[in-house]
């Protein structure tokens, strides 16, 4: 069996495809980044909570230029994390320019060099809207540059390219994943806000999957009520 690097922020997404690979390959590891945004610090926080409980092990990769150099609200550097959905125009000030495809090669380059023939992201449907190093017409070619670029001809996979938040809150119901280690929030403050984009989009996930949502939200407001006030 193949052995896999999965790129691990901590969050449901990556979490679920975490759990998914130790279903699939025969040995797993985990790659964070740090690049200066203001969520990186709780994120890998609760990265690690998961890679403790699962016996996995993990590599942290400072990517500091990042947040020195490139322009995003996401960054701690930029301006304030907006509120709303993510198909609205502000939230696009959270885009930290070409972050997948920076991490992405950097991820080949030590999947290679650990002997390890697949490199897993989870990146889903949802993030196209805003995202476009999250969409299949930048995944598929960064795959095939990838597995060109590597003597071990180096698998890019996208389990969830085409899955929606509340299909991997569902797979990952399915898979017996704990959520409560998840980390989503932008904001990266004590608890999550319960109120900014990528809050709302987790909250959306576990509500239209009907699964219990296991998050101490600072803002706890009712989902239905949520959801009317950002009217999608």
């Amino acid at each position: 069996m193949q052995k896999a690097l999965i790129v691990f922020s901590g969050g449901m997404d990556s979490t679920v495809a975490l759990y998914d690979a130790l279903k699939k390959y025969s040995h797993v590891e985990t790659l964070s980044f740090h690049y200066g945004s203001k969520h990186n610090d709780r994120e890998h926080e609760h990265a690690l909570k998961t890679c403790n409980t699962l016996g996995v092990g993990n590599t942290l990769i400072d990517l500091g230029f990042m947040g020195q150099y490139f322009q995003s609200d996401l960054l701690k550097s930029g301006g304030d994390i907006p509120e709303g959905h993510y198909e609205e125009e502000t939230m696009k000030s959270t885009v930290v320019p070409f972050r997948n495809g920076i991490m992405l090669s950097v991820a080949a380059g030590l999947a290679e060099s650990r002997e390890m023939s697949v490199l897993v992201l989870g990146n889903h449907y949802g993030d196209h809207a805003i995202y476009p190093d999250c969409r299949a017409e930048f995944i598929d070619p960064m795959a095939r540059a990838i597995k060109a670029g590597t003597y071990a001809e180096v698998e890019l996979h996208s389990p969830f390219c085409k899955m929606t938040k509340t299909d991997i809150a569902k797979r990952g119901a399915e898979l017996n994943v704990d959520f409560s280690l998840t980390w989503s929030c932008y904001k990266g403050g004590e608890k999550q806000c319960g109120r900014c984009s990528t809050c709302f989009e987790r909250r959306e996930a576990f509500y239209d999957s009907g699964i219990p949502d296991p998050t101490d939200y600072l803002d706890k407001t009712d989902f239905e009520i949520l959801r009317e006030e950002y009217e999608v």
